[in-house]
């Protein structure tokens, strides 16, 4: 049987947007509620995009805590010291937990969208010498292929007019502001690099304006690929 009957829509831009399923997930960070999110999109045919949402407490008052997350399968599931996403994860999660109230946004955009076979890709690319974003042009794609407006649609939907955005990125806070959702504060969400990604960060700040204090590498072994 459909989950989507019986469900409330909200019309975005790009289509129709479904809360598909609600139900309590316990994790290291306490009980969240975990809400399954669909939306319709149109690109040369019809396609359906999915986010998971983790929401801990009472969010109907004041600005909570939010975490836009891109998943990572590579860092998150494998402990890839490539980048910083799992580690990002986890601090969003702590801090989340510790004010006892706010919310991830976890959409699957792996590889800044490009896809984890393309990410695979450009990862090869990437031991030849050249920087992510140089990668990602030669395979034919942009620096930053994802879209976050569907987060702005599923705040609508969840009634939070205001937040208080979890990232280093600009441009996850313009795509909310873009999107009707106010962000009253921009916290930072920085891991230390370590050997296998102060180069990678290094471009996130120099070339895509992220906003990062680079501090001492942790001490590590040189990088060993993926």
């Amino acid at each position: 049987m459909s989950t989507r009957e019986n469900k409330t829509i909200t019309v975005a831009k790009t289509g129709v947007l479904w809360r598909t399923a609600s139900t309590r997930l316990p994790t290291e960070w306490g009980a969240f509620e975990a809400m399954g999110f669909e939306r319709d999109v149109w690109n040369g045919g019809q396609a359906v995009e999915t986010a998971l949402v983790l929401v801990l407490g009472d969010l109907r008052q004041g600005a909570p805590l939010l975490r836009v997350h891109s998943q990572c399968l590579t860092g998150e599931v494998f402990g890839s010291l490539r980048c910083d996403c799992g580690g990002q994860l986890n601090l969003a999660m702590q801090a989340i937990a510790e004010e006892g109230r706010g919310l991830v946004i976890y959409e699957y955009q792996e590889g800044r969208g490009i896809g984890l076979m393309a990410k695979l890709q450009a990862y090869e690319l990437q031991d030849a010498g050249i920087d992510t974003i140089e990668a990602n042009h030669a395979l034919g794609f942009k620096a930053d292929f994802r879209d976050f407006s569907l987060a702005a649609a599923i705040l609508h939907d969840l009634r939070i007019p205001r937040v208080r955005l979890l990232t280093n990125n600009p441009r996850k806070v313009r795509a909310l502001s873009d999107g009707g959702i106010e962000v009253v504060e921009r916290l930072p969400c920085e891991v230390g690099p370590t050997a296998h990604s102060l180069v990678y960060l290094q471009t996130k700040k120099q070339k895509m304006g992220h906003a990062l204090s680079l501090g001492i590498p942790e001490p590590g072994s040189a990088p060993r690929g993926i």
